[in-house]
């Protein structure tokens, strides 16, 4: 029998000092069974890093032609394709193609420079792609603030993002390995 999808309340608040955005947002996330904490809140650290009225979460995680989280236009088309994890050259040359522009949020520790190592000169010619790495240490302890419940504040500044859920907060410093260009 197939397990079901665990449903996730969050709310956000976000002050984003570097791109003077400050709003509060209610989050109903979709955690696939084979899905991990960490994952889950790489998931929530790109919304605020990205947040924006049109900015949306995917309805369906397994449906692999659509962005797990996605800022659409007022025509439906995709300006914004936000995508997680070590992916291929053949899956970033697709989002690349639907969308004005894809951010890939990496992480897994000590297998990403490994992977970039691998993927960095096929992936440069992607003009409209940013790529991020999230060090693992953050990613491990963001898994700590995880709940069924959430209530996170997440500051960001310069090149650090803070986040709290009230009881314990830690700061993490997203490292970009590629700019659009």
């Amino acid at each position: 029998m197939a397990q079901k999808a665990r449903v996730i309340k969050a709310q956000l608040q976000i002050a984003d000092m570097l791109r003077h955005h400050y709003q509060d947002y209610s989050l109903t996330l979709a955690q696939h069974p084979s899905e991990t904490d960490a994952r889950l809140l790489v998931r929530v650290l790109a919304f605020a890093l990205n947040a924006s009225e049109n900015l949306v979460f995917a309805k369906d995680l397994s449906d692999e032609g659509e962005p797990e989280l996605a800022e659409y236009n007022l025509h439906g088309d995709i300006e914004l394709w936000i995508a997680f994890g070590q992916l291929d050259e053949k899956w970033l040359r697709k989002a690349s193609q639907k969308a004005k522009q894809v951010r890939l949020y990496t992480y897994g520790g000590r297998s990403v420079p490994v992977w970039w190592q691998q993927n960095q000169n096929t992936l440069q010619r992607f003009k409209n792609l940013q790529i991020w790495e999230i060090p693992e240490a953050s990613v491990q302890e963001m898994a700590g603030l995880m709940s069924r419940g959430m209530h996170l504040q997440c500051n960001i500044s310069e090149d650090q993002v803070y986040i709290s859920d009230g009881n314990q907060s830690l700061s993490l410093e997203p490292r970009l390995l590629k700019d659009f260009s």
